[in-house]
């Protein structure tokens, strides 16, 4: 349990939660985080799911917690684990198993928090995770959350993998390996170090973040020999960057960065694509890290793993990253409250 976040005399934060694939390892990380009583005194919880699926998996994995069933998210309770009934027919489970079905309602919940969140009702999101494909419809075709969270709350999203000791933006998400360098633009460039700076300084209370870019060949392209896009777009774009922003650091390339430990020099690094970044971020953090949506108006996290399908089902699910993507999702919330205090401009033009 973390003790980062003190309890506030204050209404304490509602945290929607999305309820991810419904055969996977979602429900059960959600349960087991607020099996554990304190978490009532950190915030409200509201799971967008169904109370008589709830039950089953209470019993199923012989947890001991209490919820409280309320119709819609506007009859949230304080102090209470809040369920707001998501669809009428309760759903078979099938653990482990991946299906079209469970997708249906995984994004049922999703579409359930994102409206929750957007009309004010609760005041940040964590989503369990989803599986890509089983998510897949005619009215939903987007790769993951992110994508679908930016058409939904505006802003310019960044999967930003965050934890104690670093953290990584990505250029591109979830992208196909032979389509990474179409995508790396200049205009993307200084779009997503712009919006790492400014969740640095909102969300994590950095005034002047030091940042670290990777290049997109190996050895940042060996003066052409591998590769021209790191001669090409990538340096020409920082140096123009630099001239308003000297902390920004690059390219570097990858396999010394994070061998020689460089990284520890940097408040953030943003890497070219998925696995360049990922890689060396779940290796140092998995299991305590949050995958944290940021440039967008709203604040949404998750955890750093996937559906687990493989352990669905068996109680051997650790909720250990779900309940720091809480926790974060609460923290960013205070920061990001508290720097619009004090950016306030104090003399207002009447």
């Amino acid at each position: 349990m973390t003790k980062k976040i003190t309890k506030s005399s204050k209404s304490l934060p509602k945290v929607g939660i999305s309820i991810g694939d419904i055969n996977g390892i979602g429900s059960e990380i959600i349960l087991k985080t607020f099996e554990d009583e304190r978490m009532l005194e950190f915030c409200t919880p509201v799971i967008f799911a169904h109370t008589k699926m709830l039950s089953f998996l209470k019993r199923h994995f012989k947890l001991n917690l209490k919820f409280q069933g309320v119709k819609s998210s506007e009859k949230i309770i304080e102090g209470k684990i809040n369920v707001v009934n998501s669809w009428k027919n309760n759903p078979k489970i099938e653990f482990g198993q991946e299906h079209k079905a469970a997708g249906v309602f995984a994004i049922k919940s999703l579409r359930s928090a994102t409206n929750a969140l957007k009309a004010g009702h609760v005041d940040v999101l964590v989503t369990a995770p989803i599986h890509k494909n089983s998510i897949q419809a005619d009215d939903f075709k987007f790769p993951g959350h992110t994508d679908f969270l930016e058409q939904e709350l505006g802003g310019n999203a960044l999967m930003f993998m965050v934890s104690d000791p670093i953290k990584v933006g990505l250029l591109t998400d979830h992208v196909p390996v032979k389509d990474i360098s179409k995508h790396i633009t200049p205009d993307r460039i200084k779009q997503k170090i712009n919006t790492v700076k400014n969740s640095l300084k909102q969300d994590y209370q950095i005034d002047v973040p030091k940042i670290a870019v990777l290049g997109i060949n190996p050895h940042t392209g060996d003066n052409g020999v591998i590769g021209k896009e790191d001669d090409d777009i990538i340096r020409p774009t920082l140096s123009e960057i630099n001239k308003t922003e000297p902390y920004v650091f690059g390219p570097y390339a990858a396999d010394s960065f994070f061998g020689s430990k460089n990284y520890k020099n940097f408040d953030a690094i943003v890497a070219a694509y998925h696995d360049q970044g990922l890689i060396p971020f779940k290796t140092l953090s998995f299991g305590h890290g949050v995958n944290f949506t940021a440039g967008l108006n709203y604040i949404r996290t998750s955890p750093d793993h996937g559906t687990g399908f493989d352990i669905a089902g068996q109680g051997k699910a650790d909720p250990s990253s779900f309940t720091k993507a809480v926790f974060e999702a609460i923290k960013i919330n205070n920061n990001r409250t508290e720097y619009k205090q004090l950016t306030k401009n104090p003399l207002k033009v009447k």
